[in-house]
């Protein structure tokens, strides 16, 4: 609150936290986070964290937006929607993200990679879309549990 209060930082982002988390930090300082950067992608929806963070005006960024080192580019309803789009699967995901509220950032050094994956706003997925992509619910790719987990 000390450097928020003289002017040194404007806001602060969170990861990984949970709405018990969040419940703390802001009872704790009467702020709440900017952004909660969380592992978010069609396998791991987490709609019910993303209205907590609706509910407290907080940005839901999406670590590995992109489920990275699965199959997700290759299930049917992603492939429907590229093919229905005439877009990328990658694309696809991205604007699923999109339309859920989310900012994906997605990790890639080409840099024709990094275009195409900005060029998600030329089109709409349709409500089907995102419910057949959002119906690939099933859970975390990754054991990192922030009620479990430390990195520290």
């Amino acid at each position: 609150m000390d450097l928020r209060d003289s002017g040194k930082v404007r806001s602060i982002g969170v990861s990984n936290f949970t709405p018990a988390h969040l419940d703390r930090i802001i009872d704790a300082t009467g702020v709440a986070p900017a952004v909660n950067q969380v592992e978010l992608h069609p396998y791991f929806p987490q709609a019910a964290l993303r209205a907590v963070h609706t509910e407290r005006g907080v940005v839901t960024e999406s670590w590995s937006p992109l489920a990275k080192q699965s199959e997700l580019m290759t299930e049917a309803p992603v492939l429907a929607a590229a093919e229905a789009h005439g877009v990328t699967p990658g694309q696809v995901v991205l604007r699923w993200h999109v339309q859920l509220g989310a900012v994906p950032v997605p990790k890639s050094g080409d840099a024709d990679r990094q275009r195409e994956n900005l060029d998600v706003f030329g089109f709409e997925l349709t409500s089907d879309e995102v419910a057949a992509i959002s119906g690939l619910e099933r859970g975390r790719l990754w054991d990192g549990d922030p009620d479990t987990h430390e990195e520290m």
